[in-house]
């Protein structure tokens, strides 16, 4: 471990001991969030204490953990996805455990000892205001985004760093096929892509909907309903709209781990149980805006604004396993460099 990697790790283990000495260590990615009722109910019902510690985005949440597993920074981790589950395997940070959950409970399940929680879609967002202020046609499919008429049209997440970034690339590759993609992702770079290192910059940002100069951006299927539901006037109709494209739509299912070396393992199992119940599962659909996985559980009313999609372009577990570190490594010498 270096200079930098050492005071970060360093960094990292005093701000989660700080937290709370006598806490359960949450380590989460920036987007997690729960009503601070729900969160209230099992510190009552459990006695249990629990420290939030955001990591970043999601990769960078997990490198994060990766850097300091000698002396974990936390107890349990959650926002570890499909994308991202080999790799936390792999470096040996998991500590596989069971939920309390009955066989067929719930719509997806995660390998290695994560338990799935819920599951959205990354797509390409656009905003409506400036297509039809433009009066330019939207993009019929991912090549047309190549072309000269989308110029600078177009902010993504970098796969390097982002979950959300690693999506979409690995969407790509599954439509097109690997050498199809690049030469894609090579146009794309030449048209103007922007990159950003995580979600809430590309959307908050570059996101012309919120002043920036790019109208696609990429996010989740949601988006368009938390547009609405965050809304400071009541609107009949969503300010934005998916651009479900062959290629851009990646099925995402998260999940919550135990972590190797952490303490307090009961506490953590009753956390992680606590994320699998009906509370949790109803409330993240307007808090993280994702589906819920545990079958029978109400959608949110919101979600009228948003559509699941029908179909997604997905690489298997094993070839993202197999794939995913070389692709990345690529799509850093054909995009960035």
């Amino acid at each position: 471990m270096n200079y930098r990697h050492w005071f970060l790790a360093a960094a990292l283990a005093t701000t989660a001991l700080t937290a709370n000495a006598d806490a359960l260590r949450v380590l989460t990615h920036s987007s997690f969030e729960l009503s601070k009722p729900v969160l209230a109910d099992f510190e009552r019902q459990t006695g249990i204490k629990i420290a939030l510690i955001k990591g970043g985005d999601a990769g960078e949440m997990l490198n994060k953990l990766i850097l300091t597993r000698a002396h974990p920074i936390a107890d349990v981790v959650f926002g570890l996805d499909n994308t991202l589950v080999a790799k936390a395997s792999d470096a040996g940070i998991i500590e596989p455990y069971a939920p309390k959950t009955a066989a067929g409970a719930v719509r997806f399940n995660l390998p290695d000892g994560v338990v799935s929680t819920d599951y959205g879609y990354v797509t390409l967002n656009y905003d409506k205001a400036w297509f039809a202020k433009s009066k330019l046609a939207l993009p019929r499919n991912l090549d047309d985004l190549t072309l000269p008429a989308y110029k600078n049209l177009l902010v993504v997440e970098n796969p390097a760093t982002s979950s959300t970034g690693l999506s979409f690339l690995y969407s790509t590759i599954s439509a097109m096929g690997e050498e199809r993609a690049f030469s894609f992702w090579a146009k794309l770079r030449q048209n103007g892509l922007k990159v950003t290192n995580d979600w809430t910059a590309a959307y908050y940002t570059d996101f012309s909907r919120n002043g920036g100069a790019y109208p696609i951006v990429l996010s989740y299927a949601t988006s368009p309903a938390a547009e609405v539901f965050y809304s400071k006037v009541k609107l009949t109709a969503a300010p934005t709209a998916n651009l479900l494209l062959a290629g851009s739509v990646f099925q995402q299912v998260e999940g919550i781990a135990l972590i190797k070396g952490g303490e307090s393992r009961a506490a953590g199992e009753k956390f992680i149980d606590f994320m699998r119940s009906a509370a949790v599962q109803k409330d993240l659909q307007t808090t993280m805006w994702m589906y819920p996985v545990a079958n029978g559980t109400p959608q949110a009313a919101i979600f009228r604004f948003a559509s699941e999609p029908s179909t997604h372009q997905t690489p298997s577990a094993d070839l993202i396993h197999r794939q995913g570190p070389a692709w990345v490594k690529r799509w850093v010498r054909v995009v960035l460099k």
